[in-house]
């Protein structure tokens, strides 16, 4: 993370084009996260302030990413066009051991980031939210799909799976109450949600038309600047033995991998030692 001071004339849209930022609501967003409650900017951007410029690369637009990319390729052409046969071939051999380092970094990172939902839930539309700036807990709206639910045959639509795209909640108007980030001298003014992208931090290994589903864990930024996260998943935490029957096995394994769900239901649907035949 970086800083920026703003000169005249400046305005998000073109500090967030001069540092090859996907959208200018991100910026506003990711500084108003991480600055001081004073420096909080709401509309107009006043000349000399001082700016926060994330450094993440999920933030930054692809072809900023690949210009880089490209910018690094031809560097490194040149200078294997300078350098001696001896040295090339040295140079090759360090770069095909930093290139086994690499993968073998993604490959540790990729295990690191699948492990995290282990033992969560995956949320359905009857879940709960909550905004860190708000004082209200609404429930969750799908609209991405009408065709998954979570543990439930019948098929009812409280138990639909949330995925990235759903961005409503319920009630649709003012659903955090207030906004802290808003106070004025006759209190805090109503929330505006305005959602900044899709759903962060979610489960990439179990999608639902295309769309990744959203856990415990998942996480959905604000433009005013809150921070959006799951309350309540909206599942039981106990199972029934009319649930266990009507459960997928395939799909318990996948949010709840420490139990071995064939053998819970044969535990709980097993005959009984005191049973007169």
């Amino acid at each position: 993370m970086k800083t920026y001071q703003t000169q005249p004339n400046d305005s998000f849209a073109s500090i967030a084009k001069k540092f090859n930022i996907k959208d200018e609501n991100f910026l506003q967003t990711f500084h108003n996260l991480n600055c001081s409650e004073s420096d909080v900017i709401y509309n107009e951007l006043p000349s000399g302030t001082s700016i926060l410029i994330p450094e993440d690369p999920q933030f930054l637009s692809e072809n900023s990413e690949s210009d880089l990319e490209q910018d690094c390729m031809n560097d490194h052409n040149f200078e294997e066009e300078a350098q001696s046969d001896h040295e090339y071939q040295e140079n090759n051999e360090k770069e095909i051991d930093n290139s086994a380092n690499e993968k073998s970094e993604e490959i540790k990172e990729s295990e690191n980031s699948s492990s995290e939902h282990d033992g969560k839930y995956f949320v359905i539309q009857k879940g709960m939210v909550q905004c860190n700036q708000g004082f209200k807990f609404p429930k969750l709206k799908v609209t991405s799909h009408q065709k998954h639910y979570w543990n439930d045959a019948d098929g009812q639509a409280d138990y639909l799976a949330v995925t990235e795209d759903d961005l409503q909640f319920d009630p649709p108007a003012q659903p955090f109450g207030q906004c802290k980030l808003k106070p004025s001298s006759g209190g805090y003014l109503p929330c505006t949600y305005a959602p900044v992208g899709k759903w962060t931090k979610t489960y990439d290994k179990v999608k639902v038309m295309g769309k990744c589903c959203v856990t415990e864990l998942s996480e959905l930024m604000c433009s005013t600047g809150g921070k959006i996260t799951i309350f309540k998943h909206g599942q039981q935490s106990e199972l029934g033995k009319r649930n266990v029957d009507n459960a997928d096995s395939k799909e318990q394994q996948v949010y709840n991998p420490v139990v071995d769900f064939e053998e819970f239901k044969e535990e709980i649907n097993g005959e009984d030692p005191f049973e007169v035949e």
